[in-house]
């Protein structure tokens, strides 16, 4: 019931993503259906989307089994009026795209609220949590709009978490708790745990009583049932230290029992568990060794 693949290239068309997953055992994978750092892409056109259905057939992995990444450039929480329109816009558009080549979700990160304000200022943390709520607020009513813009969609919102580096939003349980409460209608939402932005957000997963410990803080404040994916990735930065630096499987701060944790949890099964560590070329192997932890 675990599925496991990684994040491949798309290079040269969509299509290409299910044959690159195929190359490396992935039972499932993730893709950006777009440039990433590109405002605009061309529509999809027909014999790509085509070609795509026709290698996803061959590669035997179910739409629910890939997790598309929306643009790094899309922020839902832009304090700017004409950048949050434009961040807007481009979500939508992102949406559509899943939509047109039949997926059923769409990962994300929630968005940043861009205030510099030196930690000298006395009232530093007031407008930093004054910042955040606004911020979120902004974020939930960006996500309501598209849902009502994509309403003949089932494409799923995935809230993914963040290491909290900068201003990105997202780091703590509450902020996905609050952005989730604040959705209109709750079936199109969900969220993507990246094991790394986890751990350096503060959030323990190295031994059986951390990882419980997680799991079920997670489960009191967002809830197990918007689970719907997952970032598989070691941490070069150590607990807590709000830094975003993935590493290979076993050879970060996090290591591999944590892992093992994940490999033989039900609430993991039947998801897109992803890969986004640094050295693609043992993507391979790492993919075997996650599901070598099954039963252990």
């Amino acid at each position: 019931m675990k599925f496991v693949g990684a994040h491949v290239s798309a290079s040269g068309g969509v299509d290409n993503a299910p044959l690159n997953a195929m190359a490396i055992g992935a039972k499932a994978f993730a893709l950006f259906t777009k440039n990433q750092r590109q405002w605009v892409a061309k529509p999809l056109e027909t014999k790509t989307i085509d070609a795509f259905h026709k290698n996803l057939e061959a590669s035997s992995i179910l739409p629910k089994h890939i997790l598309p990444h929306d643009s790094y450039l899309i922020n839902l929480g832009h304090p700017e009026v004409e950048k949050l329109e434009k961040s807007r816009e481009a979500f939508v558009d992102e949406i559509e795209r899943c939509r047109i080549l039949g997926l059923d979700r769409l990962n994300f990160h929630p968005g940043s609220h861009l205030l510099k304000v030196p930690k000298k200022d006395i009232e530093y943390s007031e407008k930093i949590i004054e910042a955040e709520l606004k911020c979120l607020d902004v974020i939930a009513e960006s996500m309501n709009r598209a849902i009502e813009a994509t309403k003949d969609s089932n494409v799923k919102l995935v809230i993914e978490n963040t290491a909290g580096q900068g201003s990105n939003l997202g780091y703590k349980f509450e902020h996905l708790g609050h952005i989730i409460d604040k959705i209109e209608d709750k079936s199109r939402v969900g969220v993507c745990l990246d094991t790394c932005h986890t751990f350096t957000a503060g959030y323990d997963l190295r031994t059986r009583e951390a990882y419980d410990k997680t799991m079920d803080t997670f489960e009191s404040i967002v809830g197990s049932q918007y689970l719907m994916g997952m970032h598989l990735n070691d941490s070069k930065p150590k607990l807590g230290s709000r830094v975003d630096r993935h590493h290979s499987l076993g050879q970060g701060e996090i290591g591999w029992d944590a892992f093992s944790f994940i490999m033989n949890d039900s609430r993991m099964d039947d998801m897109p568990l992803v890969l986004e560590t640094i050295d693609e070329s043992i993507w391979t192997e790492e993919i075997k060794a996650l599901y070598a932890l099954i039963g252990q």
